[in-house]
């Protein structure tokens, strides 16, 4: 009987369907799915669009944590007893997201390992891309960062065709990003001065 329920059980239906636990929900461009600090009690998941997860400092100062889109989920930390979220996800464009209750989330991931394997695959590869960002940031210089996140943003090397990068970004604000970064790499260090 459990081979059964094993053969019929479709993770990408499961997704796609709203039943008990699980809803659907359309946001516009720049919508907040959840705010930095409210409650993690669900897990998303994007049927369409891109979401960005931001953390907010008390100063005010963000930075983008992730760039996520179909396929990804967001907000597994209500998963390892996270209560309130540690970033705030919001929506890059026009986007569809499910969200599946803690409670529901829990069930089937112990009940169907067909959507086990899923989601162990998202978080293994989610965890690959973190390793690869903090090597980046570690040892790269800013302009290779920022080749790396304009390929990323245009999913270079996934399936399918590049995409367009949608998010305005002027010739004005790249160059002075630049600049901001040649004037960091040249600032004398305390190794460059005691030689």
């Amino acid at each position: 009987m459990a081979g059964d329920a094993l053969s019929t059980f479709d993770p990408k239906a499961f997704l796609a369907t709203v039943s008990q636990g699980r809803t659907i929900s359309k946001y516009a461009k720049d919508s907040v799915v959840f705010p930095q600090a409210g409650p993690a009690d669900a897990v998303f998941y994007i049927q369409k669009g891109t979401i960005k997860i931001v953390v907010e400092s008390e100063q005010g100062k963000e930075a983008v944590v992730a760039i996520l889109g179909p396929g990804e989920f967001f907000g597994e930390g209500c998963l390892i007893g996270q209560t309130l979220r540690l970033a705030a996800a919001k929506a890059m464009v026009a986007s569809e997201v499910m969200r599946v209750d803690k409670t529901e989330m829990i069930r089937v991931l112990h009940e169907e390992p067909a959507f086990g394997e899923l989601f162990t695959a998202h978080l293994l590869t989610r965890n690959s891309r973190v390793e690869a960002d903090l090597v980046d940031q570690l040892f790269n210089s800013s302009e290779k960062r920022l080749a790396r996140t304009l390929l990323m943003l245009a999913n270079f090397g996934k399936e399918g065709a590049p995409q367009p990068i949608t998010t305005k970004i002027s010739q004005s604000h790249l160059e002075a990003r630049l600049r901001a970064a040649v004037k960091r790499q040249t600032k004398p260090t305390r190794k460059s001065i005691a030689r």
